[in-house]
């Protein structure tokens, strides 16, 4: 699976009737640009005003998720959000002529088909994403509702249910890689129990409701009057109740569900963190309000793991170059050699790693009763893993070397001190031209950056003697 944004290849319109609006509504799911993420457009509006699909724009989760940017609303929007997820979509523009994305039948089955019409293409940036180091939880003591994200190579999803209802029991479902979405939960549709129906119906919503669009389970006697009003509500000349417990003759697409229509809610919801996410979420007694929470809790989460970039690392892997590998490149030795391992390495940046020990010859003589690294040997040390991006993709390293040039926005945030690993960090700030290398470094302990600086440096080749 490609690392690279997606978008639709073009354009795919939908129409239909919003669940709770009851109103006719036009879809028009739209490419988009890298890095723009999911943003509805209200064409029904003037200006055509823009709501970005953020979790921090959430003002209400009864019977769906609704946001509202500057006195814009958009509701109902987890069905469309799981779809685009469940393509690996990143990056859409979502033109609608109401408030409320068509309903159809309940799922996200048509999303999916009317993208896969058009088709998913590769875009030129690639994908960040949320990588969950730590478990992370929310729970709701007022419905027992709980969500818990671990540690996880991919994205995966369970959801356990239980409303205490006969009719509907314990249920649980499962999405071990999101490339299953589309068989697997896609098609689940959204469902209600009959008490909650009658409800609804008294307080004007689900307007747009069908019994063809959602599931009603029969939690209570279905009395002459109940029968009048969803008679009249749907549109039917009659309404019964089929043997599993389910209103009139729906058929259910699989036995759970409901479950999987939890799971889908989970994944439209989470959608609004606004990055693809690396963990395992289990999701106990799912609902909107829960799933925004937790969708909020990400989104902190994100923005600290962008605002501190710390590299994703492992230790465990084999590293592209050794302490004999890199000295094969750099004309530095021992005591003035700073880098021990490089991690990672490709055209635009590189990773390398060094273990500070207290046998450092400088800690002899810099505060040995309080050890602390130089913060000029730090910045040589981000230099010199600068120096392995540089002359790594040349054929003879040997008779390179690389100078400063420039030294800028230099900041030590934390004190180095023996035991310590540092993780150094470098990108190119633009490609390299006519020897000219500009570099952002940043060295990092633990997820703390310890120090940054940007770089510039100069390639030129041994003088021959």
């Amino acid at each position: 699976m490609s690392d690279m944004q997606k978008t639709l290849q073009e354009e795919v319109t939908l129409s239909g009737i919003g669940l709770h609006t009851g109103k006719e509504v036009k879809l028009t799911i739209k490419p988009a640009k890298e890095n723009t993420g999911f943003v509805f457009v209200r064409t029904d509006l003037e200006g055509n005003p823009q709501v970005e699909a953020d979790v921090n724009y959430v003002v209400a989760t009864e019977r769906g998720t609704t946001l509202e940017k500057l006195g814009v609303k958009i509701t109902t929007c987890e069905h469309l959000l799981a779809a685009l997820v469940g393509c690996d979509i990143d990056n859409a523009v979502l033109e609608m002529d109401a408030s409320e994305p068509p309903i159809l039948d309940g799922s996200s089955k048509y999303f999916v088909e009317a993208i896969e019409s058009v088709g998913v293409v590769d875009q030129n940036v690639a994908r960040e994403y949320l990588v969950v180091k730590e478990v992370l939880t929310y729970s709701d003591p007022a419905t027992g509702s709980e969500i818990t994200i671990i540690p996880s190579d991919t994205y995966e999803v369970t959801t356990m249910v239980d409303f205490g209802t006969k009719v509907l029991g314990t249920q649980n479902a499962t999405l071990k890689n999101i490339s299953e979405f589309k068989d697997e939960i896609s098609s689940a549709r959204t469902f209600s129990f009959l008490h909650e129906l009658e409800m609804l119906l008294d307080h004007g919503l689900i307007k747009g409701g069908d019994i063809s669009n959602a599931i009603v389970y029969v939690d209570k006697d279905l009395t002459p009057e109940t029968t009048e009003k969803l008679k009249k509500a749907f549109g039917k000349d009659n309404v019964s109740i089929r043997p599993n417990g389910i209103l009139d003759n729906l058929n259910l697409n699989y036995p759970n569900e409901a479950a999987r229509h939890k799971l889908l809610d989970v994944i439209g919801d989470l959608a609004l963190a606004g990055v693809k996410i690396k963990g395992k979420v289990i999701a106990n007694k799912p609902g909107h309000f829960v799933n925004t929470q937790f969708a909020k809790k990400l989104n902190r989460q994100w923005k600290l793991q962008k605002k501190k970039n710390v590299p994703d690392f492992d230790l465990t892997k084999e590293p592209v170059f050794d302490i004999n590998g890199i000295m094969k490149l750099m004309p530095h030795r021992p005591p003035f050699l700073l880098i021990d391992k490089v991690l990672e390495l490709s055209d635009s940046h590189v990773v390398g790693l060094k273990n500070v020990t207290m046998n450092e010859p400088f800690f002899v003589g810099h505060f040995p009763k309080e050890p602390v690294m130089p913060g000029v040997l730090q910045v040589e040390a981000l230099a010199q893993t600068g120096g392995i991006l540089v002359l790594a993709s040349v054929p003879d390293p040997e008779n390179y070397s690389t100078y400063f040039i420039k030294i800028d926005k230099v900041k030590f945030k934390r004190k180095v001190i023996p035991g310590d690993t540092l993780i150094f960090k470098i990108e190119l700030i633009e490609p390299i031209r006519r020897g000219i290398v500009h570099m952002q470094g940043y060295g990092y302990v633990g997820d703390t950056v310890a120090v940054e600086a940007e770089l510039m440096a100069q390639v030129a080749k041994n003088k021959v003697d």
